[in-house]
C-alpha cells in the first residue's frame, strides 16, 4: 500500500488521506482557540494535504497559516512552490537522513494541488532541526507534557523553536508573522520507531 498516487492508482491513497482526517478531527476537538499557524511535515504530501484541506475548511472564516516543512534532500514541494507555474518538481539522488518518513522526492499528484493552493509557506531544512525537535518534546519545561516523537514527527517543533529563538532567522519569523501571540499547532506523526536511535539522538549527544 502506497500513500502516493499515480494514474490508475488513486483509490487507496484517497482512503489513506481520509484516514489522516481523523488526526485533524481529534486535534480540532481538543483545541480551545483557533491556531494562527499549523506546521505540517511533508513527504509525498498525503498527511499534510489532508490536514490542510481539513483545517482550511473548518476554520474557513479565519484559516491558519499552513507551514510545510520538508527534508532538504527531498524538498520536492518546496521546489515546486518556487516554480510559480503550478507544476511540481521531482527531486532525485541520495537521501541520507534520519527523517526516513520524509525521504520522498516526488509529490503525490492528488496532494500537490491542495498544498500549492492553500499552504502559506514552505520550509526546507536539515536533520538537526528534527533532532532538536525530538529533544525539546522529550525534555519539556516543567508543566508541559513529555512527548516521545520520532524524527519525521518532531521536525515541525524543531523548526518552530529555531524560528522563535535564532536571531539569524528573524526575517523569516517576521515573514511568517510569528510572535508572542501566535498559537501554533504541530502534529507528531510517529513515536520512537527505532528506540536505539531515539536514545542516541535525545541522550547520546549525536550531532547532525
Amino acid at each position: 500500500m502506497q500513500d502516493t498516487a499515480w494514474d490508475g492508482y488513486e483509490k487507496i491513497p484517497c482512503l489513506i488521506m481520509k484516514g489522516y482526517l481523523t488526526m485533524g478531527l481529534e486535534a480540532y476537538e481538543e483545541l480551545q482557540k483557533v491556531p494562527t499557524h499549523i506546521f505540517l511535515q511533508a513527504g509525498v504530501g498525503s498527511m499534510s494535504a489532508a490536514m490542510t484541506a481539513f483545517f482550511v475548511n473548518v476554520y474557513r472564516e479565519h484559516p491558519p497559516m499552513i507551514v510545510l516543512v520538508e527534508l532538504a534532500q527531498a524538498d520536492c514541494i518546496f521546489r515546486s512552490a518556487k516554480r510559480k507555474d503550478g507544476t511540481f518538481e521531482v527531486v532525485a539522488g541520495r537521501m541520507d537522513t534520519i527523517m526516513a518518513g520524509l525521504a520522498c522526492g516526488e509529490p503525490s499528484h492528488l496532494d500537490w494541488p491542495i498544498l500549492r493552493d492553500y499552504a502559506g509557506a514552505y520550509i526546507s531544512c536539515s536533520d538537526h532541526y528534527a533532532a532538536d525537535g525530538m529533544r525539546i518534546l522529550g525534555a519539556p519545561l516543567p508543566g508541559d507534557e513529555r512527548i516521545i516523537s520520532g524524527e519525521s514527527g518532531a521536525v515541525g517543533m524543531g523548526v518552530l523553536a529555531a524560528l522563535m529563538q535564532d536571531p539569524n532567522l528573524s526575517e523569516q519569523r517576521e515573514r511568517l508573522k510569528l510572535g508572542e501571540d501566535s498559537r501554533v499547532l504541530c502534529l507528531s506523526t510517529e513515536g520512537a520507531t527505532d528506540p536505539d536511535h531515539y536514545w542516541d539522538v535525545v541522550w547520546g549527544n549525536v550531532e547532525f
